[in-house]
């Protein structure tokens, strides 16, 4: 970059520190650590802010933002049978960014109300994040990333979800203060006004799609607007500016997918956005997005191939409900008598006509859930989606 288009460098401000450590056991000389006043980031405003990328990753932003592109087309005619999968593989990928890690069958669980797991609730709550970020993407404002985090934290903290934070927050270093922090995001008395340029930002039109999502992400993880859940509020609003770009007009593809495989480098990028280079997490975002399309079309094709296995063995008439039903266990591969009539519209007491020859033909395998009540799933599935989530766990060696 020349330096007409440096980008703009996080400066800092001392705030003072009112220490309550009552709550806390913890030693005389651990507590000294955190007195006394504590320098607090300032995100510069970037609402106008140039950026020129270098050739070399100008070309590679080119080829993934095409790349991207082409799988969502590709992906389009077939959005009804795979769109659900890639946007819950998106949402489990983002949480487990977070260490929010659940198996497809507990995430599969909790989407239909049989299971209790923490984790795979938060996962189904971010999966109700990313439809929210599809359907905001058309105006995407300060209200839009309130009602995300809204849809995120909802359950989970009711008190401070859909608001901007009101107290300081930092990232490491401990609990009892910011003092030895890795980063400590703004004070919140300048959330707001963060947020406002941050928003004028995203309105531009004026940068690559690709470009322009991996810059407003790092903003905003810098910014840290809410006390919990800015990372997959985050990968969210990327999600819902791939879509308002129309990068992406069928599908979520799961970047986070991609960042997963190598979250370090991922963290590292965002710190160096802070220091004033924003090169880093922009590469990040485009090896992610080919990382993504790449691990998005095994997981597809693997469905196909299951798909293809049971034509032969189900046995039912060509018109019957029977192959509806296989059709909805891609997309939900645990049901049970509720959630197969509300979605093939049949009454509860004819469900068990449909799913036996699915039982018959070892499509589906019968559990109970916490209640006793009868629980299908399609194993082959759930193991399709687990290996996904292991790919995308898996650092590739440089």
């Amino acid at each position: 970059m020349t330096s007409d288009d440096a980008w703009p460098e996080l400066t800092y401000e001392e705030r003072p520190w009112n220490a309550h450590y009552e709550t806390h056991s913890t030693s005389r000389s651990e507590r000294k650590k955190h007195y006394g006043p504590y320098r607090a980031a300032v995100a510069p405003p970037i609402k106008g802010a140039r950026l020129a990328l270098p050739g070399e990753l100008a070309t590679l932003v080119g080829e993934a933002s095409a790349e991207l592109a082409r799988f969502d087309e590709l992906m389009g005619g077939e959005s009804a049978h795979f769109s659900t999968v890639l946007l819950r593989s998106e949402s489990a990928a983002s949480s487990r960014i977070e260490n929010l890690t659940a198996s497809a069958r507990a995430i599969a669980e909790a989407e239909i109300g049989t299971s209790s797991r923490r984790n795979a609730a938060e996962v189904v709550a971010n999966t109700r994040t990313m439809m929210a970020a599809l359907e905001l993407a058309g105006t995407i404002q300060g209200e839009s990333v309130l009602a995300l985090h809204r849809a995120l934290m909802a359950e989970s903290d009711p008190v401070h979800a859909g608001r901007w934070r009101t107290e300081q927050v930092w990232i490491g270093g401990g609990n009892l203060g910011p003092h030895q922090a890795l980063f400590v995001p703004p004070h919140p008395e300048r959330v707001n006004a963060a947020i406002d340029d941050l928003m004028k930002f995203i309105a531009r039109d004026d940068l690559p799609v690709l470009v322009h999502a991996a810059l407003a992400h790092a903003q905003f993880e810098t910014i840290h607007p809410f006390t919990d859940g800015n990372g997959r509020t985050g990968r969210a609003l990327v999600q819902a500016m791939l879509r308002h770009g129309e990068l992406t007009r069928n599908v979520t593809v799961p970047v986070s997918a991609g960042l997963l495989a190598d979250t370090s480098a991922y963290f590292d990028a965002l710190m160096t956005y802070r220091q004033g280079d924003p090169l880093p997490i922009v590469t990040q975002f485009a090896q992610a997005a080919f990382k993504a399309v790449g691990n998005g079309r095994i997981l597809v094709d693997e469905l196909r191939r299951i798909r293809q296995r049971w034509q032969p063995v189900i046995k039912a008439r060509s018109d019957s409900a029977v192959w509806r039903l296989a059709d909805l266990l891609l997309r939900k591969p645990v049901v049970n008598a509720r959630v197969v009539a509300e979605d093939l519209d049949l009454k509860v007491g004819n469900v068990h006509r449909y799913v036996e020859p699915l039982v018959a033909a070892g499509v589906l395998t019968e559990s109970r859930d916490v209640k006793r009540n009868q629980v299908w799933r399609a194993p082959e599935v759930l193991a399709a989606l687990d290996a996904f989530a292991a790919r995308a766990g898996r650092r590739q060696l440089r």
